[in-house]
Formats: structure tokens, sequence, C-alpha cells
């Protein structure tokens, strides 16, 4: 078991050597997530079982794959389409939820009003945002972590240009950013939104990404889009979890994508000194610790 940090621990400045960080994969908060939270009048109600080892970590990561919509509508039977209510931003702040990836395929389903309020909700609650130009830096101590996030596409099919503010698989962008992070003296954590949706195996798009951003100087790849647990290997001093599933999805048709991981990853002074995977099951769209 993680030992939880003691109050007094919360109250006093952070120590600054190690820090520990907690990522999980696909977070969808809109669909029947949102329609069981809404009837069992429970905003948080997906993260119930899970905040608190969230809450445990000294930073937390999630890929946020539905935007925040501030007037709706919250469903389109039939379209791919999702759109959270704002309440359900209580999940979010009771995990203690310190950055959130934008950078998905999803990121744009309510358009660019429901991106700015996005940004904005987030913003309000203190969840750094990942996916955006400058990527978001939390730092811990003596520690600067800097996370920066890319996804395979942007439009969902819904548009006919990128919104340039989201960044993309952009193996060239990816190396330069990662690179002036590191020049900067931070550690460097890539989120990559790619893959072939429930297969069990990552592509050659994810390796050939993942593998690079390690060799620019990123000590871990955090991967998501599959919606199924992929492996994860250590590669040229840094690791790579190539996909974690879900966290919080409504997929309740095949038994995979209702299998997730948290990931853990331990530093000290800056520099990765461990880490392990924590499975979880989706029971109902909860997701609880295996």
């Amino acid at each position: 078991m993680i030992a939880r940090r003691s109050l007094l621990a919360a109250l006093v400045p952070y120590p600054g050597s190690r820090v520990r960080i907690v990522a999980g994969g696909d977070v969808m908060l809109a669909r029947w997530i949102g329609r069981k939270a809404r009837l069992e009048e429970d905003w948080a109600w997906p993260f119930r079982h899970i905040a608190e080892t969230l809450r445990e970590a000294d930073i937390a990561f999630v890929n946020l794959e539905s935007p925040f919509c501030e007037k709706g509508p919250y469903e389109q039977p039939g379209v791919m389409i999702f759109r959270a209510r704002p309440e359900m931003i209580e999940g979010l702040a009771l995990a203690g939820v310190d950055v959130a990836s934008i950078a998905n395929n999803h990121v744009r389903d309510a358009g660019a009003a429901g991106l700015d309020y996005t940004l904005k909700r987030l913003q309000d609650h203190g969840i750094a945002v990942a996916g955006l130009p400058d990527g978001a830096l939390v730092i811990r101590g003596r520690s600067p972590f800097r996370f920066f996030a890319y996804t395979y596409d942007q439009r969902n099919g819904n548009w006919k240009e990128d919104d340039k503010r989201l960044a993309g698989l952009d193996h060239g962008r990816m190396s330069e950013d990662v690179r002036a992070a590191r020049e900067r003296g931070e550690t460097v954590l890539v989120s990559m939104h790619a893959g072939v949706e429930y297969a069990a195996k990552p592509s050659k798009t994810q390796r050939d990404f993942a593998r690079a951003a390690i060799d620019a100087g990123a000590a871990a790849v955090l991967g998501h889009h599959p919606h199924v647990r992929q492996d994860a290997e250590e590669y040229n001093g840094g690791v790579i979890f190539y996909s974690l599933g879900n966290l919080v999805f409504d997929q309740f048709q095949r038994k995979e994508t209702q299998k997730g991981a948290l990931a853990e990853l331990s530093f000290e002074e800056g520099k990765l000194t461990g880490w392990r995977l924590r499975e979880l099951t989706l029971a109902g769209g909860q997701p609880k610790l295996v």
C-alpha cells in the first residue's frame, strides 16, 4: 500500500527532493457518465473510489476526453460528440488532479467556445493544461516538471482546419519542445494521444513518437486513446506507457475497455528513479483499484 501523506506534511513547505506522479488514461465525463452523475445527484460520482489514490500523489495527471460545455446540448444520440456539463469538473477537483491534457480528438466537440470555456473552467479550479504551446509547468520543491501533450487528430471529423493552439504528432515540434525544456532544467513528461482503438499492441506511430520523445530528453511518455491497456517499456533511460486505457468511460461493450491502469512514477531531484503500473477495473464507469 502507498503511505498517505500526513496532515502535517500538507501544511508545511514541500520538502523538494522526492516527487511521486500518478497518471491515468482517458477521462470522459459526458454521455452515460454524465447522466449517471446527474441521477446520483453527485457530480463527482465517477471519482469516488479513486479520488484518494490520485490525491495522495504529488502530481496527478489525466487525459480529459470531453470538453466542458456551458450551454449544451449535452447529448446527441447517434453522434460521437462528447460534451460534459460544467458541474462534472467536481470529480477532477475531488481527485486533486493537477494536470489535464486536452490534446485529443474530442477536444473541439463543443466548438471554439467550448474549448475556451474548458480552458477557463480548468484554470478556475487550479488545473494546469497540457496540449497548448507552452505545456503545463508544475513545480514541487526544487523540481520543475513540464507536461507536453500531442494528439494524432483534433478535428474528430467535424472541422476542416486545425486549431493552431493544439499540438499534433509533429516529431520536430515535440523534440524542440522537449529539448528546450530540458535546457531550462525541467523534467519533461509527454502525453501522447495516438494508436489504434482497442488494439492490444502499440502501433509503429506510437513507438516512433514515444521513443523520439525519450531520445529528445523526456523522462516518460503517458499514452492513451486505444481505450485498452497496452505494454509499458523502459527505453533509453526513460519509460513509455503506450496506453493506460480508460480511467473514466462508459464503453461497456468490451471487457478490455473496462480495464485501465494508473502509472506511478518516482523522481528524486527531478530524475526518474522508479515506476510501476496499478491495474484498474471500471465497475459501471467508476474506476477501482484491483
